[in-house]
């Protein structure tokens, strides 16, 4: 479970920085704080 959360993680971590890197700033800034928080490391959601 925790490798999947981290995979989650990234994958919404890189999905916002091509958002923001195509101009959609707000949408990729969200994208980015999504993944912080699912992430295993940051403060998670599941837990």
């Amino acid at each position: 479970m925790l490798f999947i959360l981290w995979l989650i993680a990234v994958v919404l971590v890189i999905w916002g920085i091509v958002t923001l890197v195509r101009g959609q700033v707000l949408m990729g800034v969200v994208l980015i704080i999504l993944g912080l928080l699912v992430g295993p490391g940051g403060v998670s959601i599941f837990n």
